[in-house]
């Protein structure tokens, strides 16, 4: 059966395939630049949406827009409550409450002062818009981190922050325009008290209940595998839901709930059932701001003056700072930590579809100046998305808050040759972290001066205590095949799987020894083993570090050193990445490759580390 379209609308399916082609292509794009996502994303729905009018949310949509945003922010809001687990907090505890509990209120009044002040609205309408700018915006917080690479507790502290607080604005706002009901006669004191005590306890007690209640079916066998995921979305849409229904807005708190209790439940499948959220939920994130910023109107921005710029200056370069300064006063967080959480503070799409609901709501009391809160929320958004998404990674560098300048490697196993390899990558300016169960096996490491880890990289110690924003590469290299597969196959999500590498298993001859390509990590070395490996160390082969340039290329070197094995390239900005075998290298320009090389070759001006232990 065919939809009705309005003359020049898109069909809804085609409207949805562009946002998503759009959202999508703008965060690969992005990945491919190494820029803000966001910025794209933004210009993209600017020049589909107003500027060449291909695209109209609320022609294309129509009355199904709103519900497709709120529905679409809840998810986004419940997979950042999936990633708060207390007890990843550790040092980053007492600064995300005192953002949370100082930081909310205070930055509701400093907002509502800048809103009166700087942009000239009412005390009404900015008691309620200032409660809404409490928000600082997940849908826009994790794409940052994500590009930005920042040390963990700056990033705990900005992510918690923006996922904790998200609700709280809206509730904030609830708060307000209960009140101005009351003042303008609208509704009775104790009928709104009684209103919002009601949808907050319901909304809070629902999501407790929904956690808890899903944590204990998941534990006990009540639920097969393969409906996780399809029972979580319909009790998450349900509980949005029914929250919603009893007060506006609540529903965001409610997932929220919901999600930080199952993040705390300890479950078997938690990660399977993170990650499939975490890829959907950037599919939504790229939506959501398509549609932002296609539905953006020319002629509402036009009622702007320049009073909205000291708006935006006292936001974000005043009130901002001020909060967080206050909030994190003798916290024991280091300074060049509030400074940079102090000057990051982006707003998403959250903050405009709440804006703009209660904007509306203004209108209706008589409010007339809240025709302004639209259109501030807009500018406010695309500000700060411009600002920090361009600022965010420079600025952290700057104050020493972002991992490596050249992300290294992460080795996983002491044994002699990848100690010898460590060395070699050292040499290079690669940082390197090691890792071993076994205390002993890392001496040789140490006495180097390599960076160890004593202890499972899959232990919640590691995850704890190690930075591995700092490393986007991973070698498995144990004697224990299995431990390899196991260790190259849960941290590929993470590194990506492309740069995830194991040295070949010892039995892959028969179809009973071969594993799915699902499993384990990219061939090390030529698919040398770990026995190889160490037989040809001991046979005094080392790793040695080679120039290319245009008088010696890779086919020189591939001749001259037929025997060698290739393990990884450095290009000249310092970009590392391992190989597999040398069709890794096609097309690579003038650059420096790493390989284990025999005993006794011709100096071809490579320079090699000692044998280990004699650096």
């Amino acid at each position: 059966m065919a939809i009705e379209t309005a003359p020049g609308a898109l069909s809804p399916v085609i409207a949805i395939a562009l946002v998503g082609g759009l959202g999508v292509g703008s965060q690969w794009l992005a990945w491919r630049l190494r820029m803000p996502a966001i910025v794209l994303m933004l210009l993209a729905g600017v020049i589909i949406g107003p500027v060449t009018g291909v695209f109209d949310p609320a022609r294309d949509f129509g009355p199904l827009m709103a519900p497709i945003i709120a529905i679409a922010v809840a998810i986004i809001l419940f997979e950042g409550g999936l990633t708060l687990n207390f007890h990843q907090l550790r040092d980053a505890a007492v600064g995300v409450r005192r953002l949370v509990f100082i930081g909310a209120p205070l930055g509701w009044v400093l907002s509502t002062l800048a809103l009166h002040y700087g942009a000239g609205l009412t005390w009404s309408s900015s008691w309620v818009f200032g409660g809404i700018l409490i928000v600082t915006g997940p849908t826009v917080i994790a794409p940052l981190l994500r590009t930005a690479r920042l040390s963990r507790r700056p990033a705990q502290l900005l992510q918690w922050e923006a996922i904790v607080n998200d609700p709280l604005g809206a509730m904030a706002a609830v708060l307000a325009f209960e009140v101005v009901l009351v003042l303008n006669a609208a509704a009775t004191v104790g009928g709104a008290i009684g209103e919002l005590v009601l949808g907050i306890g319901f909304a809070t007690a629902l999501g407790l209940a929904a956690g808890y209640g899903l944590a204990a079916a998941f534990h006990r066998g009540w639920v097969p595998e393969y409906m996780k995921v399809s029972i979580l979305f319909a009790l998450l849409l349900g509980i949005f839901g029914m929250s919603d229904a009893v007060l506006h807005e609540s529903g965001l708190l409610a997932v929220t709930v919901m999600g930080i209790v199952i993040a705390n439940a300890n479950l078997p499948s938690y990660e399977e059932l993170r990650r499939f959220k975490e890829h959907a939920t950037i599919l939504l994130v790229s939506g959501v701001f398509i549609l932002l910023a296609a539905n953006l109107d020319f002629a509402a921005l036009a009622l702007l003056t320049w009073r909205a710029a000291i708006f935006l200056v006292l936001i974000i370069f005043v009130a901002r700072p001020l909060t967080v300064f206050a909030s994190l006063l003798g916290s024991g967080v280091p300074w060049r930590e509030q400074v940079l959480v102090a000057f990051t503070g982006p707003r998403g799409v959250v903050l405009v579809a709440v804006a703009g609901l209660f904007a509306e709501r203004l209108l209706d009391l008589g409010f007339e100046d809240a025709a302004l809160i639209g259109p501030l929320a807009f500018v406010l958004v695309a500000a700060t998305v411009v600002i920090h998404g361009f600022t965010l990674k420079p600025f952290a560098k700057f104050l020493g808050l972002t991992g490596a300048g050249n992300p290294g490697v992460v080795i996983i196993g002491g044994a002699s040759w990848t100690t010898a390899l460590a060395e070699a990558l050292v040499k290079a300016d690669v940082p390197v972290l090691m890792t071993d169960p076994n205390f002993g096996h890392l001496r040789a490491a140490r006495a180097a001066g390599i960076s160890t880890f004593s202890g499972d990289i899959l232990s919640e110690g590691a995850e704890q205590r190690l930075e591995l924003i700092s490393y986007a590469t991973l070698l498995a290299a144990t004697d224990n095949d299995a431990y390899n597969t196991l260790v190259a196959t849960d941290l590929a999500p993470e590194f990506g799987r492309e740069n995830v590498f194991q040295v070949a298993r010892q039995k892959t001859e028969s179809a009973r020894h071969t594993l799915p390509a699902t499993l384990g990590g990219r061939t090390f070395a030529q698919g040398a083993t770990f026995e190889e490996m160490n037989r040809l160390i001991r046979e005094g082969w080392t790793f040695r570090v080679t120039r290319l340039t245009a008088e010696f290329t890779l086919k020189d070197w591939s001749e001259k050193r037929p025997a060698s094995h290739l393990v990884a390239r450095i290009l000249p900005n310092g970009d590392f990445k391992m190989v597999s075998d040398v069709a890794d290298m096609r097309g690579i320009p003038d650059t420096r490759i790493i390989a284990l090389r025999p005993p006794e070759t011709a100096d071809d001006g490579s320079f090699a580390p000692q044998p280990p232990g004699q650096v």
